[in-house]
């Protein structure tokens, strides 16, 4: 049995502008995915994926015809949300074998599976890990294998490999990852809250694509603001670069700041984290505070910083 394990991803600062190679500071998160291979039946993939809470979040049997076709055969026809994760993990397997064409043998047989450490609703990188993994046991560069089949900045991928605070930017269309001293004083006075949603990262990549005539602007002010939340020595500070942040965000894509929307007599500051819209939120402020502000508000899903971030 071969078994791989990638981290999922929290995008500090950066969204959409890391599209355009904006500096972007990115932190591995404690939750991610697991995969695993184990001898199945001949010329057949069995793939079962578990969700969280243990519970089967949807199996496939895939049959390999040849070294570059790869037909997905849902166990369930009736569920057209099992068939569809079926297509997109055929179509990452699929490009894994573009990229090595001795992974997937048809003369053997392969029996699969993925744990998640994480609710699927959560964003933390459930397609991210999961590309990561696959491109581990096919020996395959993992962003040429998300830039092949889907798209993305990639930040996501470099999470997904390294235990450590890093800064990522696309220079020429090249990924470069740097890993730096983060570990702000101020961190118990951080949370992530869960806005009851998955938002839809590549919706919000098409929304931020449309927007054309900014991306320069946008990209120095990001790249500088991402600059000074690495330096940030107090709570302060790093407040009011949250708000900075937001609403430089907030103009280039021309929709309101989350705590404008949703938590406007919050006191503390608030930060979208990726794609604004849904997943998780960063808010700083004193525990009972935090917990007792957004419990009443509806969202009980409340991570303390130590326990998100590796």
């Amino acid at each position: 049995m071969h078994k791989y394990r990638s981290n999922g991803k929290i995008l500090i600062t950066g969204e959409y502008a890391v599209l355009d190679g904006g500096l972007a500071l990115a932190l591995p998160s404690k939750f991610g995915q697991s995969l695993s291979i184990a001898q199945g039946e001949l010329g057949q993939i069995n793939w079962i994926a578990y969700q969280s809470t243990g519970e089967v979040w949807f199996k496939v049997q895939l049959d390999i015809t040849n070294p570059c076709i790869i037909s997905p055969l849902p166990l369930n026809d009736s569920h057209d949300q099992g068939f569809e994760k079926a297509k997109t993990l055929s179509k990452i397997l699929t490009e894994a074998q573009k990229l090595n064409p001795l992974f997937l043998n048809p003369k053997q047989g392969y029996s699969v599976e993925t744990h998640l450490d994480f609710p699927t609703n959560w964003g933390l990188g459930s397609s991210s890990t999961l590309i990561t993994n696959i491109a581990s046991w096919a020996g395959v560069n993992p962003y040429i294998l998300l830039w092949n089949g889907f798209s993305g900045s990639g930040y996501d991928i470099a999470c997904a490999q390294n235990n450590r605070p890093l800064t990522y930017q696309l220079i020429a269309n090249q990924p470069k990852v740097e890993f730096i001293a983060f570990n702000p004083p101020f961190k118990d006075s951080l949370f992530f809250v869960h806005l009851n949603k998955k938002q839809n990262s590549r919706e919000g990549i098409k929304r931020y694509k449309a927007l054309k005539g900014k991306e320069s602007t946008l990209v120095n002010q990001i790249s500088q603001l991402t600059a000074e939340f690495i330096q940030a020595a107090t709570l302060e500070q790093f407040e009011q670069l949250i708000k900075l942040h937001e609403s430089y965000i907030a103009s280039a894509i021309q929709l309101i700041p989350v705590k404008e929307k949703l938590f406007s007599d919050y006191k503390g500051a608030i930060k979208s984290l990726g794609a604004w819209g849904g997943d998780f939120i960063l808010v700083t402020g004193n525990k009972d505070y935090v917990q007792t502000y957004f419990q009443k508000m509806g969202y009980p899903t409340i991570i303390p910083y130590h326990q998100m971030v590796i």
